[in-house]
């Protein structure tokens, strides 16, 4: 039986910010999310077959978001959310020269990221920063996985580029 307490406690904030993805409404976001968990709630006894049921979720939240952008005519702005990414570096075991080094590293692989699309941001994001698995990647965006793996493979190329491109500056 699911502990609807302890899911919502647990993937509220990673909802959130995967809803900012689509639109910067933080209200319609809300109103998806608690769309998403009523549902799950109504619908309990008839998802015993769900075997990631955060991945679940995260789907149901995307499904739920473009319903709403149907019938109410929404603007999706595509808004990327820095808040949620994680330092590279645990600040009290480097110097200050190093932490000003690993910055400007961060930075820059930021300002890379931000020459993407928003489907390679996306797949980067879930990847790298919510160590998503490709499987539950492929249920979160909608495609299959080798589409995935091509994604991924694809933004990769283009931040190797990116980067070599500035490094030749």
């Amino acid at each position: 039986m699911i502990n609807f307490t302890e899911l919502y406690d647990k993937t509220i904030d990673n909802l959130f910010a995967f809803g900012t993805k689509f639109t910067s409404d933080r209200e319609m976001i809300k109103d998806c999310i608690q769309d998403v968990f009523v549902k799950l709630y109504t619908k309990r006894g008839e998802l015993e077959s769900v075997i990631n049921i955060e991945s679940y979720l995260y789907v149901s939240l995307r499904n739920r978001i473009n319903d709403e952008f149907r019938h109410n005519t929404h603007v999706c702005d595509n808004e990327i959310n820095d808040n949620n990414v994680k330092p590279l570096f645990d600040s009290e075991t480097y110097d200050m020269e190093r932490i000003e080094e690993e910055q400007k590293k961060n930075n820059t692989l930021t300002e890379y990221v931000k020459c993407l699309s928003p489907r390679q941001q996306q797949i980067i994001k879930l990847y790298y920063i919510e160590q998503r698995k490709y499987d539950d990647i492929c249920q979160i965006m909608g495609i299959n996985y080798q589409s995935v793996r091509n994604l991924m493979h694809r933004s990769l190329l283009r931040l190797r580029f990116l980067a070599a491109r500035n490094e030749a500056v």
